[in-house]
């Protein structure tokens, strides 16, 4: 593969001091100097607004700057002998091993394209979900497939991981690793981040930092990449890091893949598509695919210019830095553009044609024949060869194909040897409670599973999920699309994915952080925290819990002998996490992890009392993980309550007939009576028309409107139940409701119980073993701020639970059901 391009770069053998080449000219063009950068080619321009340098950050003080044609990198000119950053025409070639980005929409902050290096705006803007690359939809496949390599697919093994160096958009007040000055800009794309130890410096000084990455402050929670191994082919990198689909933009569904294009124009080229005095604008593409796609980048060239500079501008819009002399236009009718039918013989003073208008603005980029082929051998595979298929008959193909994917091809070599495939599919949506053998049945019938591939390996019939050992990449690959078309019982089948966590290459010492994040909760925040936790830590340890739930995480962590949770999510999450842990708690090796919340919820009871505040308002993500390392473990009960079977029939006879007991669980506190109706007309509401509830705000104004519909009713709760303590009987007075408490905070952080100066009783306390127990008089008495108590604690007769402040531990209860955390 030929190297290098149009300007070349060795920072071994050039000379120290710059080298400014003026070019030779042709009408119509302009003065262009050729520096000791990588790849850029700057021409000397005119400023007429306030302009910063793309290097060190400082304003351009004066009318004039230096511009790279390629990728728009604004220098000073004392910048130019120092700029070390790669243009984006080179940026493919300093990649080994290509890794796919997964793109999905921006967000709302400010950020700078790192292709073109222009500032994002609109809803165009794309950023992938698993490293700092934020790109146009229309820069988008030109962007380098640099993204971070977080596992093991069975190839060679990497135990030490290098720094992650990306470039620009960086939190404000960033400081140089090296000189400590600050190396963050607000105002272009500048300075580089290391996206696993999070190391800042400039592009000047990051290159005399040590390669090897010690994963920062958080070493000890990141699921290092040397210990996760998945065989990935023939699954994109949204299904290994189970990214939701609904998640990203339908129109670049294609940029999963390496080598992938979308039918996109440049935004600078289409600004000189209207009819210019002396100029003129080609369509161009860069193989036959393009062609058929309708995928072209538009060119605007003056309508007197040579030819090899049109070829020139050509390469430039697809970021290919090959010398326009191996290149050639054609038109679209597979015309060629250099022959002597179509040049106009009006050559220049140097006897060289000119391009002018011609009758087709529609051409193919081509490579022109070559005699010899030049080709990198790298010493890692990443794609086997055909043993019938021949090297140069292989890259002939894709050049014609595409020039852009020949300019990101790579031919790798290493010893051959016999590998086992190995792929762990989870999926879910079974009927429950079933055993291995009623479970093989329904996979053989709706799935036709091929017996002698697939294994069984782990059943959760709780969950009605198994997990499956594939030993053939096509048949993983048809299992886990048909799954995602397969119903049973009227319910959708699921698949997901599951990398294989080697407990042998944990770090000593290291208790790595297993997250969940429900993107429902908090309004669009659980979506932008689920992207963050994706990029601070390794995307195989964050799982979204609209995907499967919690069980693909905690059987993931199930050989892992020591690791911690975060949950992001309301109280209900909480519960619904606690209730699967506990029912599969004797299938993993770490069994009561401590647990720690972010609060996303309505009334986050239970985080105002673990100390983790009323709400999520924008914290740093990076601090709150801090937080988590730094937390202090306590102890938590946690109750299992057994709802008997009650006779059906009003007239109290017995009729055979039954309602079977049921067990649930209380994290926070139980309601009887006018809070459990309340509770349930918020839940049908919220069942009717889920996508408004995105807000604590309008979710505290539901449990108001609801509250305000129950006021005139009288219910005379004391009259229909009996309450006993201890095998003794209580008088209930006249009251609406009764709620049990486990924790002082109920309804958004409302104490029930009051202080604690009556000297009757001790001050109520989580891990004290017993249970408060309030009466409400009705609407208007649970509101108010002065609520009346009466005696009475229940104690609780099995062992006590872990937790944490700010983390919990699992209860001991034997018994599993999903909880919403007191209700």
């Amino acid at each position: 593969m030929a190297d290098g391009g149009r300007v070349k770069h060795d920072s071994s053998s050039s000379s120290p001091g710059p080298r400014r080449i003026r070019t030779q000219q042709s009408p119509g063009s302009k003065a262009r100097y050729l520096v000791n950068a990588p790849g850029h080619c700057f021409r000397r321009v005119t400023l007429t607004k306030p302009t910063f340098c793309h290097h060190c950050s400082d304003f351009i003080w004066g009318i004039v700057g230096f511009v790279c044609e390629v990728c728009n990198f604004m220098s000073h000119e004392k910048c130019l002998k120092h700029v070390r950053t790669v243009c984006s025409c080179m940026a493919a070639t300093q990649v080994r091993v290509p890794v796919a980005h997964c793109f999905g929409p921006a967000g709302q902050k400010k950020r700078f394209c790192c292709v073109c290096r222009k500032h994002l705006e609109g809803s165009s803007a794309l950023r992938c979900e698993v490293c700092e690359l934020h790109v146009h939809s229309d820069c988008g496949p030109f962007s380098v497939s640099d993204c971070r390599v977080c596992h093991q697919d069975g190839g060679q093994d990497i135990d030490m991981y290098q720094h992650h160096w990306r470039e620009g958009n960086m939190s404000s007040g960033a400081r140089c690793e090296v000189c400590r000055r600050t190396c963050s800009s607000s105002d272009t794309l500048a300075g580089m981040r290391c996206e696993w130890c999070g190391v800042t410096a400039h592009a000047s000084c990051y290159i005399i930092i040590p390669p090897e990455c010690g994963m920062g402050r958080l070493r000890n929670m990141i699921l290092h990449p040397s210990c996760v191994r998945i065989c990935s082919r023939n699954f994109s990198k949204m299904h290994c890091y189970r990214i939701s689909e609904n998640s990203q933009h339908s129109e670049m569904d294609n940029l999963d893949g390496v080598d992938t294009q979308s039918p996109v124009t440049s935004k600078e080229t289409q600004s000189t598509g209207s009819p210019e005095t002396g100029k003129q604008t080609l369509k161009v593409f860069d193989g036959d695919d393009a062609a058929k796609r309708n995928q072209f980048r538009l060119v605007s060239i003056p309508r007197i210019i040579k030819n090899e500079e049109v070829v020139e501008a050509s390469l430039r819009a697809f970021y290919i830095p090959d010398e326009p002399q191996d290149y050639e236009l054609q038109s679209y009718s597979q015309q060629g553009l250099f022959t002597d039918d179509i040049i106009n013989r009006n050559g220049t003073p140097d006897n060289k044609p000119i391009f002018k208008d011609t009758v087709s603005d529609s051409w193919l980029l081509r490579s022109k024949p070559r005699e010899v082929e030049v080709v990198k051998i790298y010493l890692v595979q990443r794609q086997v060869l055909g043993g019938q298929e021949i090297l140069l008959d292989k890259l002939q193909e894709i050049r014609k194909t595409s020039l852009r994917q020949m300019n990101q091809t790579r031919f790798y070599i290493e010893e051959s040897r016999n590998r086992v495939a190995q792929v762990n599919l989870l999926l879910g949506g079974f009927p429950t409670q079933l055993d291995r053998e009623e479970y093989t049945h329904l996979l053989s019938e709706h799935l036709a599973v091929k017996s002698h591939l697939v294994t069984i390996t782990h059943v959760y019939s709780g969950q009605g999920a198994v997990v499956l050992q594939i030993s053939c990449f096509s048949e993983a690959e048809r299992i886990y699309m048909l799954a995602k078309d397969t119903s049973i019982s009227g319910k959708q089948l699921y698949s997901l994915v599951i990398p294989e966590i080697m407990q042998s290459k944990l770090a000593k010492g290291s208790c790595p952080l297993l997250v969940f994040v429900n993107p429902k909760s908090g309004g669009l925040k659980g979506r932008e925290i689920l992207y963050s936790f994706r990029k601070l830590l390794n995307p195989h340890q964050v799982f979204e819990l609209t995907s499967g739930g919690p069980l693909p995480g905690l059987h993931t962590f199930r050989d892992v002998p020591h690791f911690r949770i975060l949950v992001c999510g309301g109280d209900g999450t909480v519960g619904w996490v606690l209730g699967v842990l506990e029912s599969i708690r004797h299938k993993i090796t770490c069994r009561e992890p401590a647990i720690s919340i972010i609060p996303m919820g309505t009334g986050n009871d239970l985080a105002r009392v673990l100390r983790w505040g009323p709400g999520y308002s924008g914290e740093d993500p990076y601090n709150i993980l801090l937080s988590v390392d730094e937390a202090e473990e306590v102890q938590m009960d946690r109750w299992t309550i057994l709802l008997d079977a009650q006779e059906m029939t009003e007239d109290g006879e017995v009729n055979g007939f039954l309602e079977p007991p049921k067990i649930v669980h209380m994290n926070n506190y139980f309601g009887l009576g006018i809070d459990a109706e309340l509770s349930l007309d918020f839940h049908h509401a919220r069942e009717e028309d889920p996508d408004k509830f995105n807000s604590r705000f309008h979710n505290k104004g539901v449990y108001v409107k609801v509250g305000l519909q129950k006021l005139s009713h009288t219910r005379n709760l004391h009259k229909d139940i009996s309450l006993q303590v201890d095998r003794q009987d209580l008088e209930l007075p006249s009251i609406e409701g009764l709620i049990f408490l486990n924790i002082p905070s109920w309804g958004s952080g409302a104490d029930l119980w009051g202080s604690d100066s009556d000297s009757r009783f001790e001050r109520p306390r989580i891990d004290d073993g017993m249970l408060e127990v309030v009466g409400v008089t009705g609407v208007v008495h649970m509101v108010s701020s002065d609520v009346f108590f009466f005696v009475c604690m229940l104690r609780k007769s099995k062992t006590k639970q872990k937790k944490q402040s700010g983390s919990l531990k699992e209860g001991r209860s034997d018994s599993s059901a999903p909880s919403d955390g007191g209700q």
